[in-house]
């Protein structure tokens, strides 16, 4: 991954964590680690977690983040939600996973929030 890419991830993830926030999240993990796999963001609003993998691009092109997701990165991301789950999770808890997209467009930001963008394996 480029230095350039690396940049515009972290810079995805801050901005997605602080719109989070803003609409009543709690920033629990970032860049949660699991061997060589990570999960972007875990929030919680109240007994809800959401494990987010935060997309972020730039220009004019959005598309849909979800569909950014492939069916091998959910996977990843469900045994890495399973490890934190196990590490860390309380009962009467629920879980999801959401995708938040983010567009960087000069100074223009927009967010894209889909929650349970899809299901638990």
């Amino acid at each position: 991954m480029t230095k350039r890419r690396q940049a515009l991830g972290l810079l995805g993830e801050r901005i997605a964590a602080r719109w989070l926030m803003r609409h009543g999240w709690e920033l629990l993990a970032h860049r949660f680690r699991s061997g060589h796999r990570d999960i972007d963001l875990i929030m919680r609003s109240g007994a809800e977690v959401a494990f987010v993998e935060v997309k972020a691009r730039r220009g004019g092109a959005f598309g849909s983040p979800v569909e950014a997701v492939h069916w091998r990165k959910r996977r990843e991301l469900g045994r890495s939600a399973q490890v934190w789950v196990d590490r860390h999770g309380v009962d009467g808890l629920s879980y999801r996973f959401d995708v938040l997209g983010v567009l960087v467009n000069g100074q223009n930001v927009r967010v894209r929030h889909i929650p349970n963008a899809f299901p638990l394996p």
